[in-house]
């Protein structure tokens, strides 16, 4: 048994030994790089719901919503190629999760996400689908990764919207969705990412290119993408479809100027027009001086403040990661990106500090340890910054990609369409909204029989 003084010393270090551990990272080598990533990504395990008795597959807790997990599942694809290519239950883990939620006509609409699905929802997992493909990860045998991905591309191009705003996605798949009369900028870049990595990695411009290019004139043309008095690119959030679009609402967000700099990169890369390299250049430029201070990244919009909702907290993970493919993808890029990488890299793990296990990671990449935020979002977009620095190059069918490709998946379902399941068109609002007062009038019935 312990004397009291040996007791009280013992207990003392244990203490200072849990409030100054952190994760260790020398940005410079990549071994370092590695170790601090798996610390992070075993944290983001700790949130995961397919482990648990009665758990679903895919997912992680409340209050991530299903596209977090195509978040989560993007960046254990990179972690485990770059770093832990051996592990196969992390293999598994990924594989399973990543395939449980194709849905039941492969194109990551599955029916259990129906109340809630948006475009940008299922555009974040055609991202997470888009990083097995150039990755090699393990294939699935009836559907490949790379079918599966042109299945959500297919039907999200055929929802384009001429009808409202000349133009563009909406926000929402199912009528019944709020936000279905909203046009963002997020669900329409995803579009165009997607458009592009899947020119570049099969080779077919004429089967993509076009739609990247029409996503871009229509954001152009619409003034979600406009250039402010500075001379930067600014992209806004979106605008309401009742007021044509005109009324555009001016939030700025890390992960829309992700994913249109690296669909740039994308497009720059396999077609060789300097159009795409300028525009992903301006959109580089645009990004480092809004989203850093001091070379730190932050979600400018909503963290000085502290009011960065969920969702908000988790939007630098694929910032993130857009950055490190847009610097492997246009080299020259490298000393634009890099240094405010690095930086954020280091802060990020500085962050890693908190929590009873002492690695949790926070929000404020710049306060020099742990702020007492954390969750999902804070793990994914430290692990993404750390990822970034070691980005390998995507793979292609020209530089040993194997999927298999097929250009027509998902366009013979009824997914391809802004419509909900009961196949209720725009012309039949009024009675979806009857439909939707039957529902609910059901449902409070049975809360009152519950209550009795």
């Amino acid at each position: 048994m312990l004397g009291l003084s040996k007791l009280i010393c013992t207990t003392v270090l244990l203490t200072c030994t849990a409030f100054v551990y952190s994760v260790e990272l020398n940005i410079d080598d990549k071994d370092s790089i590695c170790a601090a990533a798996k610390i992070v990504s075993d944290g983001m395990w700790n949130y995961y719901e397919g482990f648990k008795p009665g758990g679903t597959v895919g997912m992680f807790a409340s209050p991530n919503y299903w596209w977090n997990a195509g978040e989560a599942f993007g960046g254990f694809v990179d972690y485990f190629t770059y770093c832990d290519s051996d592990n196969k239950t992390l293999e598994k883990w990924i594989y399973d999760g990543m395939y449980h939620q194709a849905g039941e006509n492969y194109n990551y609409i599955p029916s259990n996400q129906s109340l809630t699905e948006g475009n940008d929802d299922q555009g974040v997992w055609g991202m997470a689908i888009m990083e097995a493909v150039e990755r090699n990860f393990t294939d699935p045998q009836s559907h490949s990764w790379l079918e599966m991905a042109q299945a959500i591309f297919n039907t999200m191009n055929a929802r384009w919207d001429t009808a409202h705003c000349g133009g563009g996605l909406r926000w929402q798949i199912f009528t019944w969705n709020s936000g279905y009369n909203y046009k963002n900028a997020i669900s329409n870049g995803c579009l165009f990412h997607m458009a592009a990595r899947l020119a570049r990695y099969t080779g077919n411009e004429s089967a993509y290119v076009p739609t990247a290019e029409r996503v871009w004139d229509w954001m152009e043309s619409i003034n979600f993408l406009t250039e402010e008095t500075n001379g930067n690119l600014r992209i806004y959030d979106g605008a309401e479809v009742e007021e044509n679009c005109t009324s555009v609402t001016d939030l700025r967000w890390s992960y829309t100027y992700g994913v249109f700099m690296s669909g740039c990169a994308y497009l720059y890369n396999v077609t060789g027009d300097e159009t795409w390299k300028t525009r992903s250049y301006e959109v580089v430029e645009a990004a480092i001086n809004y989203f850093f201070e001091n070379k730190i990244m932050l979600e400018k919009t909503c963290q000085p403040s502290g009011n960065c909702n969920n969702d908000q907290r988790s939007f630098r993970c694929l910032f993130s990661r857009c950055l490190g493919l847009t610097m492997k993808l246009i080299p020259e890029f490298e000393n634009e990106i890099r240094p405010s990488l690095e930086a954020s890299a280091k802060g990020a793990a500085q962050s890693c500090s908190g929590g009873s296990d002492g690695v949790t990671c926070g929000e404020d990449w710049s306060a020099n340890g742990w702020d007492n935020k954390y969750g999902l979002g804070e793990q994914m977009s430290a692990l993404e910054v750390m990822l970034a620095l070691i980005v390998e190059e995507p793979l292609s069918v020209k530089t040993g990609g194997t999927n298999r490709s097929n250009f027509a998946a998902g366009t013979d379902t009824e997914d391809t369409e802004n419509k909900n399941k009961l196949k209720i068109q725009g012309k039949d609002r009024a009675g979806a909204g009857v439909l939707t007062a039957i529902v609910l009038l059901i449902l409070l019935g049975g809360g009152i029989w519950m209550i009795f």
